[in-house]
């Protein structure tokens, strides 16, 4: 196991504070280990606003006294690292999967930014104590589609989990075939998971350690439960709305996650563990991007749901710091008004829509029933309708064309017209609001494929080339927009699953 190799250099580094808040808790919670560094590491991928994030100069992964290829590739540790992999459990598509834990992940370290506290963490850096019948390893497929959908979501204004850079090596790794090997570095504020709560109630039945770690979890990052009441339950209220308001976030921008299990929901409310996710490309409210979730469990109409199921998994994992059932159950209500209120609120902003009417849930559902019937793209269906007219006998031929009902449009289309009117809504303005909330450029599947296959050929240049072109999703780049077209024939075959 790695817990026996040689502990890595320790270099000169960057002039960051390091205060590792985590590793005080003591090793009930993880695993202090080394990662097994990846042979003959090369550069694939770095975020540039996530460097200045992490107040990184400009050159840090060139100056040769920082060694940062040798640092993200697990061969080397900045003075102040401190790797370990944490012990968490969970449930799996709705079975209890016993103890779970950073299986191929290790934590490196907390560094304080302008921002906050914000950790450090390397995935695909080999075998740990969790790894169960894993390797340890990802390959260099996932972590390019990770890298990519991280930055792309941050940018788009989703909660989520960050990344810094991908590192690739020749190593070969077997998933359904020989791939090589990489590692992806993430930033977040916490890596706490839900399942980490489960672990201590249902696996280690340690509730003094379940204890510990909500305090943590209270004092570090939601500061404003400990002055209640019952500062647990407070705990789970807060959590619950961050969980909701981030489910209306996928909802509203058209994400599949894929992998909704308890030890991929982060108690932070960020979007954490991009395996096999996807964009809707043509809307359709079963779609599941999981190849491997053969019930469509995590279909993309159902993820509200799973994710309320999910947090009732949490709250019995708090049962023991609460007084009963009935003060965990009065925390989870809260989901019940406040995601549809959120998802209401983001699809009012999506058509333009200010105020409040009494019809405007059958205005928004008429048009995703509409989308739903003619396959409508949804970012493209979105995107075109900031330019509908409202003028007397405009026939809005650029986001009509998209439905093959012409007339069931027409319908919607004037109510939609009579809701406009009614405020005194001006086109323009609408527009310009409602590009800056529905993005022209998403991560379809087909635009991380083609970059993953120039990839594979030893060609990085469209990986960076995409992601620039991530970081601005709402601006027009009309030079760029062949990434903003309707999906090729051929990406209806791409099939991504857990190993991706």
């Amino acid at each position: 196991m790695s817990a026996v190799l040689p502990a890595p250099p320790a270099l000169e580094s960057p002039p960051l504070a390091w205060s590792n808040r985590f590793r005080r808790l003591g090793e009930r919670f993880f695993t202090a280990l080394n990662a097994q560094p990846l042979r003959e590491p090369h550069w694939v991928a770095i975020s540039e606003p996530c460097a200045r994030a992490l107040g990184l100069p400009d050159d840090w992964w060139c100056r040769d006294a920082w060694q940062a290829l040798g640092v993200f590739s697990g061969g080397a540790l900045w003075p102040g690292m401190r790797s370990l992999a944490s012990v968490y459990s969970g449930h799996q598509f709705g079975a209890w999967a016993g103890q779970l834990g950073d299986g191929r992940a290790l934590w490196l370290g907390e560094v304080d930014t302008p921002a906050g506290p914000q950790e450090i963490q390397i995935k695909g850096s080999g075998l740990t104590p969790y790894s169960r019948m894993g390797d340890g390893r990802a390959v260099l497929r996932s972590s390019i589609r990770e890298f990519l959908c991280s930055e792309a979501m941050h940018h788009l204004g989703v909660p989520t989990t960050r990344a810094l850079c991908v590192t690739g090596s020749p190593l070969p790794v077997r998933r359904e075939e020989i791939e090589t090997a990489a590692v992806v570095t993430r930033v977040a504020p916490s890596f706490i998971r839900f399942g980490h709560f489960e672990h201590f109630t249902h696996t280690a039945d340690d509730v003094d350690a379940l204890r510990q770690l909500a305090d943590f979890v209270i004092d570090s990052h939601y500061p404003a439960c400990r002055d209640a009441p019952q500062p647990y339950a407070a705990l789970l209220e807060a959590v619950t709305r961050r969980t909701a308001d981030l489910m209306a976030h996928w909802q509203a921008v058209g994400f599949c996650h894929g992998v909704m299990n308890t030890d991929n929901l982060s108690i932070l409310g960020l979007t954490i563990d991009y395996g096999p996710y996807g964009f809707l490309d043509a809307f359709d409210p079963g779609h599941v991007c999981n190849h491997s979730d053969h019930q469509g469990r995590y279909a993309y109409a159902r993820q509200p749901n799973v994710a309320f199921w999910n947090l009732h998994a949490l709250a019995q994992a708090l049962l023991p710091l609460l007084t009963d059932g009935d003060e965990a159950l009065a925390a989870l209500e809260s989901y019940k008004s406040f995601f549809p209120q959120a998802l209401e609120s983001r699809m009012r902003s999506k058509l333009g829509l200010t105020g409040e009417h009494a019809g405007d849930r059958e205005l928004i559902d008429g048009l995703l029933q509409r989308m739903a019937q003619d396959k409508a793209d949804f970012s493209i269906t979105f995107r075109r309708l900031a330019e509908f007219s409202t003028a007397a006998g405009a026939d809005n031929h650029a986001v009509r064309d998209l439905f093959l009902d012409r007339e069931a449009f027409d319908g919607w289309a004037a109510h939609y017209r009579e809701r406009l009117l009614a405020v005194g809504s001006v086109d323009a303005a609408r527009r310009l609001a409602m590009n800056q909330v529905n993005p022209k450029f998403v991560l379809r599947n087909h635009l991380a494929e083609v970059a993953i296959r120039q990839a594979r050929g030893g060609d990085f240049s469209e990986v960076q080339r995409l992601l620039k072109v991530l970081q601005r999703p709402f601006d027009e780049q009309s030079e760029q927009s062949a990434y903003a077209d309707f999906p090729p024939d051929w990406a209806q075959h791409i099939e991504v699953s857990c190993s991706s």
